[in-house]
């Protein structure tokens, strides 16, 4: 309860003021039958009068509009504090998700974490609102209404001796065994949502390669599994009502049977055992309503372990170790000190193996090498999307561990190989670089990135509204827009990671003028197939297997490094054979 109190105390008077208003309809429900007793009792004895009965339903009234107030506030304040607390807990587990590292999300899955955030929080927030409303109502009720059953008729009280815990073990058993079904169903909800999230992601694939069949079979086995998993839930938890309703008008027949002779013989009045069976039906109802919370509880407690495993999660990439706080990256040299690194730290084969290489500031270095040599691996670790298993980075000669995440990666422009724009205009996509840029300043990084010809040309500029994931452009179009966009951050050190692989060379020789002109003072590392795109580096780097096979410019790697002369002749080659 103590990691859950934090969520409440902000709206405790809700949490109060809830409960308070079930306890008034309860004080009513319970005050209601014994009322009406006094009405049978004194019609059957032939000493109702005018006055009486005025007196009576004028208390009645009075009742049923406390019991009303009581209903009304005890949901409004119940839903209030359900509502808001679901808020505040989602809103933690979102900004938890926000810190974690690329590890982290891998660990939970991304369908996975959508249902924690939507599904597993509303489940918790029905639970709070139900326990709001049913925690004091129905064991209140229940008390309430056996202590007055006990005032009306003592010895009548035996049957609940018997019935109630025959109940309880009933009930206990089904929700016992509940708990492992709902769990198993949320796993199952995980499963749907992550089939649902990829295909709807990548529909433009599917629609390419005709797969649709394959993904309506793929969301209709993940369908099929959910189904199944609720089916077993269900038909476990759908023996509550039967075995209730058995128990109550078993309960409801022994009172009669056992009451009736007691009222023949003149020992009880005929309104009083009216009153008790009224109040029988009470106690088991209220627990009843105290089965079905234990129930709703089964799947809330799943869902809310769930919720505990993403808010415990401790990001593997943080600012523990920041030694210097207050540091910003100054000028942009970059040295990787004999790093190693594996994705699965139980694997054997490192991604990136013993690597040491020296990067100065304000230089442009080009990284080449065959697809999973580890190039984009290698530049992930400079603004710490992932950690070194062995050795260090160091950028301006301190440790990137040392800086706190938010300044080293403000240091640091990135144009990953999956270039993601976000739905909005393109305006506030640029100004992911910097939320404060002016016009000017956006146009001006259209115009290095050779996009500002075409933004000019939409009918709203830059305006336009995006799709999700800029579907309604190009890809060359999409790659200059990120380029602008990392622009606009102004780093100290910028990383391409084969982001102009979209956009024709003429475009690309522009963008790369752009860059010795706009960004001198910054370190450009460039990860490139075409060697046309690197050979004007000031440094290449050659890669192959996770290891730097070469290090140097164009013309002393084609005299000393065999790969890239390899890579080069077979470009060579190649425009020879299209030209």
């Amino acid at each position: 309860m103590k990691k859950w109190f934090k969520y409440i105390r902000p709206y405790l008077l809700y949490f109060i003021l809830g409960p308070i208003g079930v306890i008034l309809e309860v004080i009513g429900e319970v005050v209601m039958p014994r009322l009406l007793a006094i009405v049978i009792n004194n019609a059957n004895a032939g000493t109702l009068t005018a006055g009486t009965s005025l007196g009576v339903m004028g208390l009645m009234i009075l009742t049923a509009v406390l019991m009303m107030a009581g209903g009304v506030g005890g949901a409004y304040f119940g839903t209030k504090a359900s509502v808001n607390f679901a808020a505040d807990v989602r809103k933690d587990v979102y900004a938890n998700v926000q810190r974690f590292s690329f590890a982290n999300i891998d660990k939970f899955s991304t369908g996975s974490l959508v249902t924690r955030l939507t599904n597993d929080v509303t489940q918790v927030q029905n639970f709070v609102n139900m326990l709001l409303r049913m925690t004091l109502r129905a064991p209140g009720m229940m008390i309430a209404a056996l202590i007055m059953a006990i005032l009306l008729r003592p010895k009548l009280t035996i049957v609940f001796a018997v019935s109630m815990p025959l109940l309880l073990l009933s009930i206990g058993f089904i929700i016992l065994r509940g708990h492992k079904f709902f769990k198993a169903m949320q796993t199952k909800v995980d499963g749907l949502n992550a089939t649902v999230q990829e295909n709807v992601t990548n529909v433009r694939v599917v629609k390419s390669f005709v797969r649709e069949d394959f993904e309506i079979e793929k969301f209709g086995k993940a369908n099929r599994n959910l189904k199944e998993a609720g089916m077993r839930a269900m038909k476990n938890m759908i023996m509550m009502s039967p075995i209730m309703t058995i128990f109550m008008n078993a309960t409801v027949i022994a009172v009669i049977m056992f009451g009736g002779p007691i009222v023949v013989r003149g020992e009880m009045p005929v309104g009083d055992l009216s009153a008790f069976i009224t109040y029988t039906t009470q106690i088991l109802s209220s627990l009843m309503m105290i089965t079905f919370m234990l129930m709703m509880s089964s799947r809330a407690m799943a869902s809310a372990n769930r919720i505990q495993e993403v808010l415990k999660e401790e990001p593997d990439i943080n600012d523990k170790d920041a030694a210097y706080r207050d540091l910003k990256v100054q000028k942009g040299s970059v040295e990787f000190r004999n790093v190693s690194f594996r994705y699965y730290k139980s694997s054997e084969d490192a991604v990136l193996e013993k690597i040491n290489l020296t990067i100065p500031a304000g230089a442009t270095v080009g990284v080449i090498g065959s697809t999973g040599c580890g190039k984009t691996t290698l530049v992930s670790l400079i603004p710490r999307l992932y950690d070194t298993d062995e050795g260090a980075v160091f950028v301006d000669g301190v440790n990137v561990r040392n800086y706190t995440i938010e300044n080293l990666r403000n240091g640091v422009g990135m144009v990953l190989q999956q270039n993601t724009l976000f739905s909005g205009t393109i305006a506030e996509n640029l100004r992911w670089g910097d939320e404060n840029a002016t016009d000017e300043e956006i146009r001006q990084a259209a115009e290095y990135a050779q996009a500002a010809k075409f933004v000019e040309s939409f009918k709203d500029g830059y305006e336009t509204l995006l799709d999700q994931g800029g579907t309604n452009v190009s890809g060359g179009q999409k790659q200059r827009l990120c380029i602008a966009r990392a622009l606009l951050k102004k780093p100290k050190i910028l990383i391409l990671d084969d982001s102009t692989s979209a956009v024709d060379t003429a475009t690309e020789a522009q963008i790369r003028k752009a860059f010795k002109e706009d960004l001198s003072d910054s370190t450009k590392i460039i990860i490139a197939q075409r060697i046309s795109s690197v050979e004007h580096a000031d440094m290449i780097v050659v890669m192959d297997d996770g290891k730097i096979t070469g290090v140097g410019t164009h013309d002393e790697l084609l005299k000393s490094n065999e790969e890239y002369r390899e890579i080069y002749d077979s470009q060579m080659e190649l425009r020879k054979k299209e030209g």
